[in-house]
């Protein structure tokens, strides 16, 4: 569980970073993709999204940008919205503070977006007071762990039905890692979703 949803301890170790929105009244959850664009996932899940109407966030590398812009520009031409996940896919402990805030900007010349999630969920209090005068830090309150190669299918969309909640940011991956688990899992996970009455937003920019 500590993987797929977050401890309150770790949330409030991190007041600046933004886990889960609330609507009263309403049920809704936030669809958000890691670690694109690239060509053979991203389009896919760009159709999928089309089909059922859905707007949803992508959390972009920027070293992937600037490999398919094409892709990226899809992205936006489609109404969704999106936000930096660095330039070369860094995990934030395990550099500088001044090494990932510059790597964070190179992402943003190609992206130009106030969103930014940490790659890995994982960040330094140095480095999260750094990247809170600049951006919006989005985190997440379920993943889905698409990505794993101990996980199949079935696991993810049973992650989707077990922890999602009302607010919930969820976290799914268009890469080639996660490719196999997503394409089964995201669509019955919009189906059961849909089913049990939420709306799909993305996260303003």
């Amino acid at each position: 569980m500590f993987i797929e949803q977050p401890p309150l301890i770790y949330r409030i170790l991190f007041p600046e970073t933004l886990w889960r929105i609330k609507r009263k009244k309403r049920k809704v959850v936030y669809l958000t993709f890691d670690d694109g664009p690239i060509p053979e996932v991203t389009p896919w899940v760009l159709d999928l999204l089309d089909r059922y109407g859905i707007k949803a966030t992508f959390f972009l590398v920027g070293d992937n940008v600037r490999r398919n812009p094409d892709v990226f520009e899809e992205i936006k031409r489609r109404g969704h919205s999106f936000g930096n996940h660095t330039m070369h896919h860094l995990q934030g402990v395990k550099v500088t503070t001044l090494r990932y805030m510059r790597d964070i900007t190179e992402a943003n010349e190609l992206i130009d977006s106030t969103l930014f999630r940490p790659p890995h969920g994982l960040i330094r209090w140095a480095q999260a007071r750094a990247i809170k005068d600049h951006y919006n830090i989005v985190m997440y309150d379920l993943v889905t762990r698409d990505y794993s190669k101990n996980v199949d299918g079935e696991r993810v969309l049973a992650n989707v039905k077990r922890y999602t909640r009302n607010g919930s940011i969820i976290v799914f991956h268009d890469s080639l890692r996660a490719e196999k688990n997503l394409r089964y899992a995201l669509p019955l996970a919009i189906e059961w979703l849909k089913e049990q009455g939420y709306e799909f937003l993305p996260i303003p920019m």
